[in-house]
């Protein structure tokens, strides 16, 4: 075990020299502590940042991303901060795969059309989904199971002085606002929810499939896509795209008994444009896991009234105290479950905060000298299009 872990810190900490440090308390890796990993303060151009990922599944499904710096590939070009959040299921392969590529796409998309727009991120959703595609393709004859493995995807990017929100599935973006009449910082949802338990969600579904009564099937209490999925919009879910997929030797329990010529899932992001006012102060970008247990004036309210050094960390535990609340237990019993089991009780939880520090996020002055960030929540890269099963071990510790 002791040559296991020195292997992992090695591991980190390549990764920190390679990295851009942060303010005191945490650097570019990040630090782990048990099923926790934490970034408490980083600082991006468009202001600080922080986050926290937690784990409960068996694999680690919540993968995500801060980028800051050149948007392009060209230079001079477009600067700014991307945040990516992507929440898996069925496996950890498709959100892996999206925190490998979807940058790299948006910087060759904004290279490209020379401008970061809402058209540049729609291609890089495209391109994303099209490269897993590829991957299922190619993988589909001896690990048919690929198929049935998708993820939500929620994007941000912060860019002169625009704020764009892109969204496929049921993460959230919240903004936190202040009301200079009050002094409260009201909470404001960015993102529109792909879920079928919006009725708005089961309409549009009704609406795109008039001939199929059963598009959406209430099961077990819950609304869900063909009875199989609670999500509308995801990329991957090729066996709910690509009716090839949609067979042996697909494990049967995906299978869907008529086959389909329109696919019944879609990868296109609901896009959101957002001037960046004075009065904005902060971005919480986080996985449903977090929503499960927190709604969002309760987020900005905590995000209000503490620190920014370890607030994303706060969040974290904010939601898994109602997790165990809910359950009549202990936090501190709650956390001694170990992964797989965990997930009885909460998700995978992945919670970035970024603030817009006025002077940067609004204006280009200083940007052309800003040093690049680039931060993987959960702090261990894969290799790209790696399908391996990957979990990191778990320490035991009682901080967070």
């Amino acid at each position: 075990m002791a040559a296991v872990m020195d292997y992992f810190r090695s591991c980190w900490g390549a990764r920190s020299r390679a990295g851009r440090r942060g303010k005191k308390g945490s650097d570019a890796a990040g630090r782990q502590d048990g099923l926790l990993w934490y970034n408490d303060a980083g600082q991006a151009v468009t202001g600080d940042f922080s986050m926290a990922v937690v784990q409960a599944n068996s694999l680690l499904e919540d993968q995500s991303q801060v980028e800051s710096g050149s948007l392009s590939m060209a230079d001079p070009g477009p600067q700014g901060t991307f945040v990516g959040v992507y929440d898996g299921h069925g496996g950890p392969e498709t959100s892996r795969f999206i925190n490998d590529n979807m940058f790299h796409h948006l910087r060759r998309f904004a290279t490209e059309h020379k401008c970061m727009s809402a058209d540049v991120i729609r291609k890089a959703f495209q391109a994303t989904e099209d490269g897993f595609l590829s991957v299922v393709s190619k993988e589909w004859s001896m690990k048919p199971q690929i198929a049935a493995v998708g993820s939500c995807c929620l994007v941000g990017v912060i860019c002169s002085g625009t704020l764009y929100i892109a969204n496929a599935g049921d993460s959230r973006a919240v903004l936190g606002r202040l009301v200079k009449a009050t002094g409260q910082v009201v909470a404001m949802q960015l993102s529109a929810e792909h879920n079928a338990c919006y009725e708005e969600v089961r309409q549009e579904l009704q609406s795109s499939h008039p001939h199929d009564p059963q598009i959406v099937v209430l099961k077990h209490n819950v609304w869900r896509v063909k009875g199989l999925i609670q999500i509308s919009r995801s990329i991957g879910d090729v066996y709910l795209k690509r009716p090839e997929y949609n067979r042996s030797p697909l494990h049967s329990k995906f299978r869907l008994r008529e086959t389909f010529k329109k696919p019944i899932l879609s990868s296109e992001p609901a896009i959101a444009v957002h001037q960046i006012q004075p009065s904005d102060q902060f971005v919480i970008f986080a996985s449903d896991g977090l929503w499960e247990h927190l709604s969002n004036q309760e987020a900005v309210d905590l995000v209000q009234s503490n620190p920014r050094n370890g607030i994303a960390r706060k969040l974290v535990k904010a939601a898994m105290q109602e997790a165990a609340k809910k359950r009549e237990m202990r936090y501190s019993d709650l956390k001694k479950i170990e992964r797989g089991v965990r997930r009885h009780f909460h998700d995978d939880i992945t919670v970035v905060v970024v603030f817009l520090d006025a002077t940067s996020a609004v204006s280009r002055a200083g940007w052309s000298k800003s040093p690049s960030v680039s931060v993987r929540g959960g702090g261990v890269s894969v290799p790209a299009n790696s399908l391996a099963p990957f979990s990191a071990p778990a320490m035991v510790s009682s901080t967070y």
